[in-house]
């Protein structure tokens, strides 16, 4: 199998040279690939990868040409959004792989009362980058054309009063008594779940005042981390 690298740029057409970026020439080099070998690439932008070949190497760069490009349908019928409250620690750049991984279309970080990790500014912005390259690294993984985008970190309170049009919106409780359910095989849903300690019920309130629906997880009370990679297992499986 052909090494597979997300380009940041749109690629096409036939006959394109490339430059790779430098991790992914790291990639080309640590392989010990030569002219005339494949490559895959895909830029995130469509649902279709690219085959490519390699034209030369240097310790500083690596060059492709673009040689046919092939349709690519491993995402989900409907297109979901986690908004989740930030878990602590490096628990969330775990959150932010698997979910790329079971086909999450964007994440929308936030904060809340009871969060522990609280972000703003520069050190938000930084967050951010790195967890949209964890997302960019598990979609050359997992076989993706499109990355999952990481929206910037905002106050629940914010989102809540801008959260963009969805088809459905679910808010994971543990005093929900309605079980998982999707209301179509298409368009957007939107997740939403709290931190360590939870949502306060004053913010469920809120969420629910505002089109969430209240759903149960089943009688265990998961993570903060596990709640929306068992969202979204369920859902890509029902789907």
């Amino acid at each position: 199998m052909a090494p597979r690298f997300f380009i940041d740029q749109p690629l096409g057409p036939v006959g394109q040279e490339v430059d790779l970026p430098p991790g992914a020439t790291r990639h080309t080099q640590v392989l010990r690939l030569q002219p005339g070998q494949r490559v895959t690439l895909f830029d995130g932008r469509t649902a279709q990868e690219w085959q490519a070949e390699v034209l030369s190497m240097t310790r500083a760069a690596t060059s492709v040409r673009l040689l046919a490009a092939e349709p690519v349908s491993r995402e989900l019928p409907v297109n979901i959004t986690l908004a989740v409250v930030m878990p602590a620690n490096d628990r969330m750049d775990f959150l932010v792989e698997k979910a790329t991984e079971l086909g999450v279309a964007a994440i929308q970080p936030l904060t809340s009362e009871r969060s522990v990790l609280r972000l703003s500014g520069e050190r938000a912005a930084k967050k951010v980058a790195h967890w949209q390259g964890v997302a960019n690294a598990a979609t050359e993984q997992c076989g993706r054309a499109r990355v999952p985008r990481i929206h910037p970190v905002l106050a629940l309170s914010a989102y809540l009063a801008e959260a963009p049009p969805s088809d459905q919106r679910l808010l994971a409780s543990p005093a929900a008594t309605g079980r998982l359910k999707l209301n179509g095989g298409s368009g957007t849903v939107v997740f939403l779940s709290g931190p360590e300690g939870g949502l306060t019920q004053a913010e469920e309130a809120t969420a629910i005042a505002n089109g969430f629906e209240p759903t149960s997880l089943g009688p265990r009370i998961l993570r903060a981390d596990t709640a929306p990679l068992a969202f979204l297992a369920w859902a890509s499986l029902s789907l």
